[in-house]
């Protein structure tokens, strides 16, 4: 592993124009539906149309790696280290001002959850590699929303061209749960971005909140990924962050007493009462079910009703240290499906615990049940 405090080149992207955005916070990772809204379409098609940030999904074709040559050799590096840190000083006072820490984390989960480890080659086995930012996927249905996370981190993105959205991205993601009083997670970064938007995934391999049989639907999308049942329930998890709003995906009330008055924009159903706060609340009030003001969609009853789900379910709603592991862990796998690395082994920001450097190789993420 690469631990660099330098000033290492960077994959430079053409960046946006600056984008003022009404921030409405997302339902979270697992809470979609195959119906988008008609306010997603709208402001896609407001972004298209304005000449100013039109180029936010036209103008990123170009890509360019720098190397860093010292007395081991020359190294090619995706993203700048330095300005890794600094954007993530930035995300912080991004999420103090806009409450996005859900919209954050679901942008970095969506971007790599398209991962296949069926498929070796990249790009085309999906995973965290920043084709989120092209308005192809960002219309699939499952995004309907996070146009607004790409718009809140496009000023960052501006700010520091020697980062790549594929790490920005996973970077916003993490910093959303350490910020919200989550675990720190153990990333890593040097994602080299996709280029075009005929490199996207195409749409469907994300899940849906409301499937026929929540269980095995949980497990044919995760499991495509490599991800076992444990790592299923620790990031369903995320959702003690957040809220889902009917006019997107279909599910939840349009407001409750906890999400009237925000913070943020008010309205939608949240998982939790203390909705931007990352604790193990969300597997207590599954468990409990005895709030009507608090949203269980099909795939959330699924972890108490399946018997292999149950168990770390049960575990997470007693202990909050265990649940806390078990997501960083996950958290960390996710965000580093299908990526890119360069290099190879990724890059270290400082204060990133027990990263092993290693190189990405997909056989690793082919397992199954735990």
């Amino acid at each position: 592993m690469a631990t660099i405090t330098g000033g290492a080149a960077a994959r430079m992207i053409p960046s946006a124009t600056r984008a003022t955005v009404s921030l409405s916070t997302s339902r979270s990772f697992f809470s979609f539906s195959l119906a988008s809204s008609s306010r997603s379409v709208s402001s896609l098609n407001c972004l298209r149309s304005s000449p100013r940030i039109s180029h936010i999904f036209l103008n990123q074709r170009r890509g360019e790696v720098r190397v860093s040559s010292g007395r081991f050799g020359t190294v090619a590096f995706a993203s700048d280290p330095d300005q890794l840190k600094s954007a993530r000083e930035d995300i912080k006072e991004l999420l103090k001002t806009k409450f996005c820490h859900p919209l954050l984390i679901r942008l970095g989960w969506h971007d790599a959850g398209t991962y296949n480890k069926n498929i070796e080659e990249w790009p085309q086995r999906g995973g965290a590699n920043g084709s989120l930012r092209f308005e192809v996927e960002l219309k699939h249905g499952a995004n309907a929303g996070l146009v607004n996370a790409l718009k809140l981190l496009q000023p960052i993105k501006d700010k520091y061209s020697g980062v790549t959205y594929a790490d920005l991205f996973q970077l916003a993601s993490a910093t959303a749960v350490e910020e919200a009083g989550g675990p720190k997670i153990p990333m890593k970064y040097g994602r080299v971005d996709v280029t075009g938007p005929e490199q996207c995934p195409e749409e469907g391999r994300l899940p849906d909140a409301g499937p026929p049989s929540p269980a095995d639907h949980l497990r044919q999308v995760f499991y495509r990924m490599g991800l076992n049942d444990k790592e299923i329930v620790a990031l369903s998890g995320a959702h003690t962050l957040g809220r889902s709003r009917p006019d997107r995906s279909g599910w939840g009330k349009p407001e409750t007493k906890y999400t009237k008055d925000g913070p943020g924009a008010p309205g939608g159903q949240s998982w939790t009462a203390q909705w931007l706060k990352f604790d193990n609340s969300y597997f207590k009030d599954i468990k409990e079910k005895k709030d009507e003001d608090l949203l269980v969609l099909p795939t959330d009853a699924a972890l108490f009703d399946d018997p292999s789900f149950k168990v770390y379910a049960e575990k997470y709603a007693v202990d909050q240290e265990a649940f806390f592991k078990d997501y960083a862990e996950a958290h960390a796998k996710l965000s580093n499906l299908g990526a890119k690395f360069e290099p190879a082994e990724g890059v270290v920001v400082d204060g990133s615990p027990n990263v092993v450097g290693e190189k990405f190789v997909a056989a690793k993420y082919s397992s199954g049940k735990e």
